[in-house]
């Protein structure tokens, strides 16, 4: 489908739940979340109803996101289903990756193409501080069994002033293993907006200490501008929200784990989906609608933007 400012809106990320195993300093608040009641979430023939909807629609691509989707009971069997719906040619996930050495077989069988992995140190004592406790073993020591699959495999890192700026080059270094590495600036979101007040870096931080050419752009829907380290196989991609606007190519739409449809991540405006459903009215022309009312871009250069209200775990990463 197309909106109003000519974009092909072909990619949905559907939030599973709004929990998660870890506790990352950047994205929930310290004491946890006030927990949704069974109730309140997505069931999962709901979020198939959506997906098919959103097919429909001309959405081709979905991305699984949480909260943790893997703490989601029923994700392989909800990945298998996806992928048999009409229109839909890839599921994917973004994982902390805790449970994936448990879990990836299934994933793989289910037809999960593709893994982006949330991980911003490589080191134990600094991972166990950012999220409040995480093993960073379980992560790291699953990697080779996603790459011998032969599943694309990308790391995010939000990089984060006086923690993980020094990481930089061990990061960059891990592209000649085929992974895609992305950094991501700190975004003002939520609750953990003021946490990231003081800790914000730009990206061009990346470009100062790791000698990188620019890599060829394969996807303008990208919010990366990719860049290549030489003899590498993998990318370097660096993600810029407030720094440099990536609006102009969106293509995606986000559907939260209690079942609004977000069509900006930076804004407050939703559309209910779940009450629709349960009120037996169909979902087809309110997704279209909040297609069609997708706003041009965000407002986060602007002095007056305020941070939206929502936790990140609660929209979905």
């Amino acid at each position: 489908m197309i909106d109003q400012y000519d974009r092909k809106i072909n990619y949905m990320r559907l939030s599973v739940t709004d929990r998660c195993n870890l506790r990352c300093k950047y994205c929930m608040p310290e004491k946890g979340i006030c927990k949704k009641s069974h109730q309140d979430i997505l069931r999962l023939e709901e979020m198939i109803k959506i997906v098919k909807a959103g097919a429909a629609l001309g959405i081709e691509k979905v991305r699984l996101t949480g909260g943790e989707p893997l703490i989601r009971k029923g994700i392989v069997s909800l990945i298998k289903t996806i992928n048999e719906v009409d229109g839909i040619n890839e599921v994917t996930m973004t994982t902390n990756g805790i449970l994936l050495e448990e879990m990836l077989d299934d994933l793989h069988d289910a037809g999960l193409k593709r893994i982006n992995l949330s991980l911003d140190t490589l080191d134990a004592d600094r991972y166990k501080t950012v999220t409040r406790g995480g093993e960073l073993s379980r992560v790291i020591d699953v990697i080779p069994k996603i790459l011998s699959y032969g599943m694309k495999l990308k790391i995010n890192v939000v990089l984060i002033g006086g923690f993980n700026d020094d990481e930089i080059v061990d990061f960059v270094n891990l592209t000649y293993k085929g992974i895609d590495i992305r950094f991501i600036e700190l975004m003002p979101i939520g609750e953990a907006s003021t946490w990231s007040k003081d800790k914000y870096i730009s990206n061009k931080k990346v470009l100062e200490v790791v000698e990188l050419e620019e890599a060829q752009r394969f996807d303008i829907h990208s919010p990366a501008k990719y860049y290549r380290l030489a003899g590498a196989d993998g990318l370097v991609g660096l993600i810029n929200p407030i720094s440099c606007s990536f609006c102009e190519n969106c293509n995606r739409i986000r559907i939260t784990s209690d079942g609004k449809i977000k069509p900006c991540l930076h804004t407050d405006e939703e559309i209910d989906l779940i009450q629709a459903m349960r009120n037996d009215q169909p979902i087809l022309e309110l997704m279209r609608k909040a297609i069609t009312n997708k706003p041009k871009e965000h407002l986060m250069k602007d002095e007056s933007f305020e941070p939206i209200k929502r936790d990140m775990n609660t929209i979905g990463g």
